[in-house]
């Protein structure tokens, strides 16, 4: 187990979280259209570390979460991954899989004591990027996606954009996401 003194900006992420203002605007193949829906999350977040790339040392957390719509009992949305960081580079990292067939590596600038983390990755690049499986490739593409993340004192609050090209439509689609976790 690390000590959370090497985690950076990540240290008030440790334990576990639940929160009940989540609010998703996504599209809706059922209804055509754009729908918002409500939902409930509990995250968890486990440090480790060091983890030694030859000069690079990172520390992290080991996290999932798990989102409900208001009056469900089974998941609409789950995640597992890690958050990362390199403090040397002042790099943090969120890097997650869903079970969609995708797995997203964001980054951006960081210093140890930020309150406020953002993280981006984009379809075709070779660090910070975007993978989809071949269907939602072709019918509902990500070419970028973007998490402003704010800590606070026993909570925090992240605002994700989640860029999408879907097929048969013109434009970018706006999935967001934003909810308020605090401790239990």
């Amino acid at each position: 187990m690390s000590e959370t003194s090497n985690l950076g900006p990540l240290a008030a992420l440790v334990g576990t979280w639940e929160g009940a203002e989540g609010l998703d605007v996504s599209y809706s193949h059922e209804r055509g259209k754009i729908q918002e829906t409500p939902y409930r999350e509990r995250a968890t977040f486990e440090p480790f570390g060091p983890v030694d790339n030859g000069s690079q040392t990172l520390w992290g957390l080991d996290y999932r979460t798990s989102a409900w719509r208001e009056g469900e009992d089974d998941p609409f949305h789950t995640e597992v991954g890690y958050w990362l960081w390199d403090g040397a580079a002042g790099q943090v990292m969120r890097c997650f899989m869903l079970p969609r067939g995708s797995t997203v590596l964001a980054g951006g600038d960081a210093t140890a004591d930020a309150t406020e983390l953002t993280m981006a990755a984009d379809v075709g690049s070779s660090t910070y990027g975007v993978l989809s499986n071949q269907y939602l490739d072709a019918n509902a593409k990500t070419v970028r996606y973007e998490v402003t993340v704010r800590l606070g004192d026993g909570s925090w609050s992240y605002e994700e954009d989640t860029q999408l090209e879907l097929k048969g439509q013109s434009g970018i689609l706006h999935h967001t996401d934003r909810n308020t976790l605090k401790r239990v």
